[in-house]
Order: structure tokens, then sequence, then C-alpha cells
């Protein structure tokens, strides 16, 4: 593996999705910065990185917190030029109209857009004192439309699209490329197979019926 000068920083390194963000970085020869809330569950994907002959530092970090976004950041900046930073937070919740209260819908913008923003403001910092860098932010269908149940989540998906656009606009004439890319697929996780069996079962029924 050839290494870089550079560090990915990949904000929001959950055991799937994160994770593979964080080894296909890492395997292309970046040093990779992972962060999540819970930093002891990198574990398993940092030690993956290293038996690969790659070089990843975890920490826990509350990407709503605007001191460790940026302390997130900085840190990565200096093992190595920040050339690249990955918005992976997801906030996936489904809950009737009704049944969405204040602080879900809250709460929700706060870990899905308002923590994007953070990210992308604080990485385009750093890259534009070197006039180059990458920021992507990840999506999913309810960046494009809202469904049953998703009102908080498209919602905050909504206003993570519309932050990557207006970024987009702004920092690409200043070599900074900033992409927002939509992840349309279930991820086979025991959480989608339990979805999945029930709403077979459902549909089963009614065809019976």
């Amino acid at each position: 593996m050839e290494k870089r000068n550079a560090t990915a920083a990949v904000i929001g390194v959950g055991d799937f999705i994160g994770a593979e963000i964080a080894k296909k970085f890492a395997a292309e020869g970046f040093t990779v910065f992972a962060g999540r809330r819970n930093g002891d569950k990198l574990q398993p994907t940092l030690q993956q990185i290293e038996q690969a002959g790659g070089t990843a530092f975890g920490r826990s970090l509350d990407a709503r917190k605007e001191d460790e976004i940026v302390k997130f950041l900085t840190d990565a900046d200096k093992e190595a030029p920040l050339e690249v930073c990955i918005f992976n937070v997801g906030a996936n919740v489904n809950f009737p109209i009704l049944e969405t209260t204040e602080r879900v819908f809250r709460k929700v913008w706060e870990m899905a857009c308002y923590s994007g923003f953070l990210a992308g403001r604080e990485a385009a910092r750093l890259m534009l004192r070197r006039g180059r860098g990458n920021i992507f932010f990840t999506g999913a269908t309810a960046s494009l439309r809202g469904g049953v149940g998703y009102s908080a989540f498209a919602a905050a998906k909504f206003g993570l699209r519309a932050v990557a656009q207006a970024a987009a606009r702004e920092l690409g004439p200043q070599n900074i490329h900033v992409a927002h890319l939509i992840i349309d697929s279930g991820v086979d996780t025991a959480w989608v197979r339990e979805r999945r069996k029930a709403r077979m079962a459902s549909t089963a029924c009614r065809l019976m019926y």
C-alpha cells in the first residue's frame, strides 16, 4: 500500500457503511480519523485497518457540538493535511406525524443536518488554506422525498442536501469538491432483516384474506 501524506476524516463511523468508508480510504493510503458517539465501538474497525497495514485513529465524537468538531478536524489536519472529510451521521427514525415529538424532530435535525453543516464548514476552513480538498455528505432516499413516518428524518436529510448544494456552489470555484451521495438501499443488518420479515408477514396476511 502506498502511503499518502493526507488524512481522511470520517464522521459517523458506524458498524456498516461508516466502517466500510473508513477501511476503503485507509486501503488507499490515507491516514483515517474515525469518529462516532461511542468511541469504544470503533475498536474492531481500527483493528481491521491496522491489520491490513493502514493507519487510523478513533475518537468519541458528538458531531452536534461545535468545539468537538473543530478539535476533531484540527487534530486530523495536524496528523497529515486534511484532504477528505466524509459526513455519515444517520439518525434514521420512523414515527407517525402525531407521535413525532418536538424533542425527536429537533434531535434528528441536530444529528443529520446541523452537525453536517458544522463538519462541512470546519473542513472547508482547513482545506481552503491549501486550496484543495473534498467534502462528502451521505444522504438517503429521504433526501429526495418524505415517506410515511419520516417527517423528522426527511426534513433533516433535505436540509443536509441543501447545505451540500450551497457549499458546492460556493467552494467549487476555490478547488474544494463537495458532493452529496445518496445511499439508496438497505444495509444487511439485523434491524433491516427484522423489518423485512415483518413487512413480508403483513403482505402474506393481506393476500390470505
